[in-house]
Order: structure tokens, then sequence, then C-alpha cells
């Protein structure tokens, strides 16, 4: 199974969230500012290496909290 993340809500998700294609883990590769973004909302598809190949999806949804406030 490879996964992949697809559709960020904000886009710029795409460059603080990463996933592990062979695990699934997510990662995030930026620090997070409340301040800028609170929510990020994405997908994540899961395909098999079948003939026909399958696929899932789920959503996420990362809520950054303010522990500053």
């Amino acid at each position: 199974v490879t996964f992949t993340a697809i559709s960020f809500i904000p886009s710029s998700g795409r460059d603080v969230i990463s996933i592990n294609p062979k695990t699934g883990e997510i990662h995030l590769t930026a620090a997070l500012d409340f301040e800028e973004v609170s929510v990020f909302d994405f997908r994540i598809e899961a395909r098999d290496h079948g003939t026909p190949p399958l696929s899932g999806h789920c959503s996420v949804e990362l809520e950054v909290l303010d522990v500053n406030d």
C-alpha cells in the first residue's frame, strides 16, 4: 500500500505537512503558527499495488492550538 496526502486546504499545508508513503505516518516539516493558519484540512489516499489497483481515502483535520495566550 502506498499513502499520499492530497487536497490541502489551505494549499500552504503542502509546505509543512508530509506523509511517509510506506507507513502513512504524518509528520510536520516546519513549525506551525496559530496566527497564520489555525486549521489544515487534507485527504490521505491509500492505494494498493493490485490489478486493478484499489484505493481508499480519509479526511484529516489538523487543528493548531495557540499556547501563547
